[in-house]
């Protein structure tokens, strides 16, 4: 799944792009802070070594995005990204070392609206910040195709267990179905011979529609909704 093309967030009054950083290693904490904080527009405003602390540092900063990593003591970061998510805070992106299914969907099912391993490039860590901040969703190329594996392994629920899903047009459950099989925006466009703006507009009245966040969310509705057979893929 390619990330959601959106374009960099514009915040009120022209400030910087908040960020809070949450991490047990103070090192890790310097090197991801030291790379955000020489790019442009972008201000690293707290650190938290537990997500109990970050949970703190989100109230007391009012972060426009916050980075997280999971296993943290005190309080881990589903656990935080959990509480983040269900207080209505700031969009989540999950940055760790750990890539095994546990972890992967575990951050999915706390609402996070992005994953990424902590060997990313510093230009794909700028990117997905800046894309989360905008409303975006954000995974990480080399484990997408385990989170759709493990969304598909979930048995459905049936299209009428899913609240919104009666709501989508027809066009709009083809985009939905295409999304579930990984496709980006640009290959959805090319698939079914529109526009990539086109398919933007129908993507955000998808998210709208079901009341989901990104396209994390609206993967995980469509299989539960069985608008996609577990197993199947994009060809």
């Amino acid at each position: 799944m390619s990330p959601d093309a959106v374009e960099p967030a514009v915040l009120d009054g022209g400030r910087p792009l908040r960020v809070v950083l949450v991490d047990d290693q103070q090192l890790v904490r310097a090197g991801i802070g030291f790379i955000l904080s020489i790019e442009p527009g972008i201000e690293v405003v707290s650190e938290a070594s537990n997500g109990e602390l970050g949970l703190m540092a989100v109230e007391a900063h009012r972060p426009d995005v916050v980075l997280m990593d999971i296993r943290m003591p005190v309080m881990d970061g589903i656990t935080a990204t959990r509480r983040l998510h269900e207080a209505g805070g700031p969009p989540v992106l999950v940055l760790t070392t750990f890539d095994d299914d546990d972890v992967l969907w575990g951050a999915l099912q706390a609402g996070a609206a992005g994953f990424l391993l902590k060997d990313t490039p510093a230009d794909d860590l700028i990117a997905a910040v800046r894309t989360i901040a905008a409303g975006g969703s954000w995974l990480d190329q080399r484990v997408t195709p385990r989170v759709l594996q493990a969304v598909r392994s979930g048995a459905p629920r049936g299209k009428g267990d899913v609240p919104g899903v009666d709501r989508l047009s027809e066009r709009e459950l083809e985009v939905l179905v295409l999304i579930s099989q990984g496709a980006s925006n640009l290959e959805i466009a090319d698939r079914l011979y529109v526009s990539e703006r086109t398919v933007k507009g129908h993507v955000g009245n998808i998210f709208a529609k079901l009341g989901a966040r990104d396209r994390a969310a609206a993967i995980i509705l469509a299989y539960e909704a069985g608008l996609v057979v577990p197993g199947a893929s994009g060809s």
